[in-house]
């Protein structure tokens, strides 16, 4: 019995359907943002006219769920597109890292720098690598939590040669993974989408994020070949 698509339809498909669905995320997006507006009109209107404190809960409540809402289909839209950089030479990967540290210094599990302590530079996008960066972090934060695992985390840098060539290991320790599954790809919520996201970040910079055991790790061609 022969197949209704060949193997190039099907692939031809997949990829129409993905653009399609990109452009159906982007106007959904834009529907939550209208609804979010309305939902905030309401809020103020409750508070003038003092409204109960139930109802007023309610619509902040409404309004959370709703910025959430926008914020995973904003996530959705740019993964469905290109990944552009704006490299700049010799952007140091454990200044970035420290700084997405000092910036989540509350936000639960505790992240601490481990091992490489010179620069590892290379010609990256700083803004870009510290979103993927602070996607990761918080990914693995909340891996960490799902599983029990209250223990710091610890982010651990090392430099490598690969074929010759030098990169940056970096490596989230201290995450119990359950089961097999890739967290890089699993869009199972907020922060899967995100660390799907940061992944195709890391590999627009000629580098890859993966599992290990463990935890997570990323690595990244450096532009300096220091010892």
């Amino acid at each position: 019995m022969k197949p209704l698509l060949s193997e190039s339809q099907d692939t031809e498909t997949l990829q129409d359907l993905g653009r399609a669905s990109v452009q159906i995320v982007h106007d959904l997006k834009n529907q939550l943002n209208g609804l979010k507006l309305y939902a905030t009109f309401l809020r103020k209107r409750l508070e003038k006219h003092a409204a109960p404190a139930d109802e007023q809960e309610t619509i902040a409540k409404l309004i959370a769920g709703l910025e959430r809402a926008a914020a995973d289909t904003t996530v959705l839209v740019r993964y469905g597109r290109p990944v552009e950089l704006r490299r700049q030479p010799a952007v140091d990967v454990r200044k970035i890292l420290a700084s997405v540290i000092e910036g989540e210094g509350d936000a639960g599990v505790d992240a601490r720098l481990t091992g490489e302590t010179g620069a590892l530079a290379g010609e990256f996008d700083m803004t870009a690598l510290r979103e993927a960066f602070g996607a990761i972090t918080t990914g693995a934060r909340s891996l960490s939590r799902q599983t029990g695992e209250l223990s710091p985390l610890e982010i651990h840098l090392s430099r490598e040669q690969h074929e010759g060539l030098p990169k940056a290991l970096i490596e989230w320790r201290g995450v119990k993974l359950d089961g097999e599954a890739d967290p890089f790809r699993s869009f199972a919520g907020g922060d899967a989408l995100r660390m799907a996201l940061a992944a195709k970040i890391i590999k627009a910079h000629g580098g890859e994020a993966s599992r290990a055991v463990g935890g997570l790790r990323v690595t990244l061609p450096l532009s300096d070949n220091k010892p």
